[in-house]
């Protein structure tokens, strides 16, 4: 580390550095740190280094943790906490704000508008400043909102959408009789058997066609909410004797209902979904609110529509309020000031009804920044997580001049972040390193930026202070073939022709907005999903959105690797997902005492019960219960969070117990598990996409998006490549340290190899200019988006203008091309 700060500490109340003593948080080895306020600072380093844990887990978790302790304790109970960190002392810390990717499970009904709180500013617009219909009475701001009793349109409850059931959705084919499951809704195996019985028993003609049952009939078995119990005497079945039993009816209606609400296994709930008609309101007409908050406009329309309009387009309606005065020009402009900060972030191509589940991280992250922007907070701590993910290099730069206006009214920005142009604007650079996970964890430097280019250990250095030569490029494959997709009309794609060479690396480029994820994530993907006769996502709304498709003959398989988490509990994990685990629990179960016992690879799973801790159910943590404070989870008493009872703990291979394995990071278990080739392969895999750091028994929900797409791309890469498969990929480079990106593209490129092809999302420049093809959307986002500006190898993208092309010209120059 190279020391910067004065060794002679002055008073906290003057001091101008936040010191950091003691730090030991996750693999953070006893870390000292000297970082300075009122700056612009990056903590910058490889993935799993330890830059979140000292950023986050250290700084902001102590900042928070001091808030926390002045607040009154009832109000505590109202707080979500982080932990007091494993840390000496920290001095000079001021308040901090964390801005962070990671989602608060948000809902269908929060949206653009909610997070930003601009919906509270254009309902108050309505409320006091609209123009009402003659006679109605004047409507209080809630009246405006789909989320309230008052305002929510009593039909759809203020979702705009309905799903009900109809009798074409769950009888299919009325030529069947109800014994051949004409009630296609209804469950398979024994459950759908015990209805027809029931039904039978209950005197309805079961094999007759359902076209000729009578009318009465049909409406009964299909939607009535009545339950009637009656005895089955069921048909004697492959010599089997089946006693008598009581039966309970269940409508086609009901059933369909209870699953998609109650059940937990996600393929009943699709299988159910099928059978559902989903449309707009009929009441609302998707509009979401009651007809007389409908009936009140500004400048000539009504709040659904506005709150419909790209960013951008609702700014420019505004504006003329802006020349009067009075409630409306005050309400106006403050609505118009706080979008354009919105759309200097590259952001103005979104609605303010825009579901927030539909945003990515970075969208969202970007959302809070801005609104962070006008709050008018000044001495305070942002702590940012990777602001520039998700954005083309063209809006990186508005990105940078938003974090120098927070810098300028007084604020310190510390900031977790990968992308090299923010790094070069930094005024202070703190690396952590020099590898990942437990051979990371130490200061490599800490101080100005430039002073890096002395730092041989540094990961970071040559990325930006390039040095020698660049490599010559390597020639773009020939593609095998081309999928062609005609009339996609969807979202902002409207009518568009799209090309997608085969047996190559094909990158999608373009500014936020511009349509890369609805044409390759969804039409694309969808489309081909469908010609594979697999489900695809939205029920496969997007495939239907394509007019016309050639060359799907050629696509055999369909991969997508998305940043959708591998599970949303701590019960899954690093290890149960990519089936590691199932190789370790039958090594245990090979030992001489587990043999000896009569333990079976059962026992050692922590989700069954016999070898787990039944205390804690193998969840190594119980939740305690506080009065008058919020409830926290604990270490499980019993287990000390091993997960497992003493019994399956004294099993042991090499000296471990199955607990012990779990804890190992993936780097230590390929030479512990050297000799087990189930689990070694794997183990490679995981390695050569940069996650060697992570531990085996790493909970999903201590994973970042980055992490979980990894994770199933190296659950797809250990599989045997059988070539003609398409892979989709959605931005795979965010969360990655340029070295990382590296070794990732090494694999995806070996896909190719392997005759695949690979279509990937990507801003990430330096991804396009090792593409053998490249397809640029835009030329804008939202409605000035959808179109292809430039398809073909990267140079000729790099000189057919628009947004991409200097980023592309610039990185293809870099990269020798």
């Amino acid at each position: 580390m190279t020391p910067s700060a004065d060794p002679a500490t002055p008073h906290p109340a003057h001091d101008p550095f936040v010191r950091v003593r003691g730090a030991r948080e996750h693999n953070l080895r006893g870390v000292d740190v000297d970082i300075p306020r009122d700056a612009l600072v990056v903590f910058a380093g490889v993935s799993g280094s330890g830059k979140s844990s000292l950023a986050f887990g250290t700084v902001y978790a102590e900042a928070q943790r001091r808030y926390f302790e002045s607040v009154a304790p009832y109000a505590r109970r109202l707080i979500h906490q982080v932990g007091a960190p494993k840390v000496g002392e920290i001095t000079g810390l001021p308040p901090a704000v964390a801005l962070e990717q990671r989602r608060s499970a948000p809902t269908s009904r929060s949206s653009v508008g909610t997070v930003t709180t601009l919906s509270n500013s254009l309902r108050m617009l309505f409320s006091r400043a609209g123009a009402y219909p003659e006679g109605a009475a004047r409507l209080d701001s809630d009246a405006f909102s789909p989320n309230t009793p008052a305002g929510a349109c009593p039909e759809c409850h203020g979702l705009g959408r309905v799903h009900r059931v109809t009798e074409e959705s769950l009888v299919p084919d009325p030529s069947l009789s109800v014994r051949e499951g004409a009630v296609a809704a209804w469950p398979g195996a024994w459950q759908g058997k015990n209805l027809r019985d029931i039904l039978a028993a209950l005197g309805h003609d079961v094999d007759r066609p359902w076209r000729e049952l009578p009318a009465a009939d049909r409406e009964w078995i299909l939607f009535t909410d009545e339950q009637p119990v009656v005895t089955v005497h069921p048909v004697r079945d492959a010599g089997r004797i089946q006693r008598p039993y009581k039966g309970t009816y269940m409508s086609a209606k009901r059933y369909v209902l209870h699953t998609v609400a109650e059940s937990r296994s996600a393929a009943l709930r699709a299988r159910a979904e099928r059978h559902m008609v989903t449309g707009p309101c009929p009441v609302c007409d998707g509009r979401r609110l009651r007809p007389e908050a409908l009936a009140v406009t500004f400048a000539g329309h009504d709040i659904a529509t506005l709150a419909a309009m790209p960013l951008s387009g609702l700014a420019a309606t505004l504006r003329p309020a802006l020349d009067g005065d009075g409630a409306a020009a005050t309400l106006a402009a403050d609505l118009v000031a706080r979008i354009e900060v919105l759309t200097e972030l590259g952001l103005g191509y979104l609605g303010m009804d825009r579901p927030t589940p539909t945003l990515s991280s970075g969208e969202l992250q970007r959302l809070r920044l801005a609104t962070q922007l006008r709050s008018g907070l000044f001495g305070v701590v942002y702590v940012l997580d990777e602001p520039s993910a998700g954005l083309h290099p063209a809006d990186s730069a508005a990105l940078l001049t938003v974090l120098d206006r927070l810098k300028a009214a007084g604020n310190s920005l510390f900031v977790v972040e990968h992308h090299m142009d923010v790094v070069r604007r930094a005024d202070w650079i703190v690396e952590v390193g020099p590898h990942a996970g437990e051979h990371g964890g130490r200061i490599l430097y800490s101080g100005p930026v430039a002073g890096l280019a002395d730092v041989a250990a540094s990961a970071t250095r040559r990325f930006v202070f390039p040095e020698g030569p660049a490599a010559e490029p390597r020639a773009p494959r020939r593609p095998s073939g081309t999928l062609r997709l005609r009339g996609i009309t969807r979202h902002n794609l409207q009518g568009l022709d799209a090309d997608f060479p085969l047996g190559v690396f094909t990158a999608v480029t373009g500014v936020s907005g511009s349509g890369k994820s609805t044409l390759v994530g969804q039409a694309l993907a969808d489309t081909v999903a469908a010609h594979l006769d697999e489900t695809a996502e939205n029920g496969g709304t997007a495939g239907r959105a394509v007019r016309a498709a050639e060359g799907l003959d050629a696509v055999h398989r369909l991969v997508r690797v998305d940043q959708k988490p591998i599970g949303r509990t701590p019960r899954s994990n690093l290890a149960t997902y990519t089936g590691l685990f199932d190789a370790v629990r039958k090594v245990f179960a090979a030992t001489d005492g587990a043999r000896e016992r009569g333990y079976t690879a059962g026992r050692f799973s922590f989700n069954v019960t016999g070898g787990r801790c039944e205390v804690c159910q193998g969840e190594g943590f119980v939740a305690v219960e506080l009065l008058f404070l919020p409830g926290a989870y604990a270490p499980c008493d019993a287990c000390r969070g091993a997960r497992y009872n003493p019994g399956t703990l004294e099993i042991t291979y090499r000296g471990r117990n199955v607990a012990e394995v779990l804890d190992l990071t993936v780097d230590t278990a390929v030479d512990f598990l050297a000799d087990v080739p189930a689990a070694r392969r794997g183990l490679r895999t995981l390695q050569d996409v940069g996650l060697g750091y992570l531990r085996l028994g790493q909970p999903a929900t201590e994973l970042s998006g980055g992490e979980a797409q990894r994770i199933k791309l190296a659950t797809e890469l250990q599989r045997t490549h059988r070539g003609h498969t398409l892979y989709v990929l959605d931005e795979p480079t965010t969360g990655l340290h340029p070295a990382d990106t590296e070794l990732l593209l090494r694999q995806l490129h070996g896909l190719v190899d392997a005759g695949n092809t690979v279509v990937v999302v990507e801003h990430d420049m330096a991804v396009a200019a090792g593409a053998d093809h490249v397809i640029d959307m835009g030329p804008g986002g939202g409605a000035a988006g959808g179109r292809i500006v430039a398809a073909g190898v990267p140079r000729e993208v790099a000189g057919a203008g628009g947004a991409t092309a200097p980023y592309l010209l610039a990185a293809l120059g870099s990269a020798g091309g």
